[in-house]
């Protein structure tokens, strides 16, 4: 008699379940690049913060003085011209100044209309709106020749 050649067969073994880790090469570099990429935006979101603070605090200590006090208004303006720009910029002769104002904030600023911020009373609340909204305007980042 002949034997089966089936009955060497041994009976089916299921396969064990194949695990996810360890992650394959592949998986570490799209992890590495994403995270990378998440601590950069991170870290630019941080520094865009920081480089815009000192306007927001400009912005709300304007929003803190009446029109009438356009002295502290000009102060505001000149220190915030210093922070991101440069001494020299802000310590222009009036005639510059009203020029690179005007620049820097997109609002035109004339000589006579700035110079009775450099005399004893000048509560000038029309310029005072001027001002307050210069502040707001600024630009942070227009190149300006000096």
């Amino acid at each position: 008699m002949q034997k089966n050649p089936l009955d060497g067969l041994h009976d089916v073994i299921a396969p064990t379940e194949v695990a996810w880790w360890p992650l394959a090469p592949i998986w570490w570099l799209i992890i590495a690049l994403v995270g990378s990429l998440l601590i950069i935006g991170l870290v630019l979101l941080y520094k865009n913060q920081q480089f815009k603070k000192a306007k927001k605090q400009a912005i709300k200590i304007s929003k803190t003085l009446s029109d009438d006090d356009a002295q502290e208004l000009h102060i505001i303006l000149k220190r915030l011209t210093r922070h991101y720009y440069s001494n020299q910029l802000a310590s222009q002769p009036l005639a510059k100044w009203s020029e690179s104002l005007s620049k820097l904030s997109g609002d035109n600023f004339s000589y006579d209309e700035l110079m009775p911020l450099y005399q004893q009373q000048s509560n000038n609340a029309e310029l005072g709106a001027k001002l307050r909204s210069a502040i707001s305007n600024f630009k942070l980042k227009e190149p300006i020749n000096v």
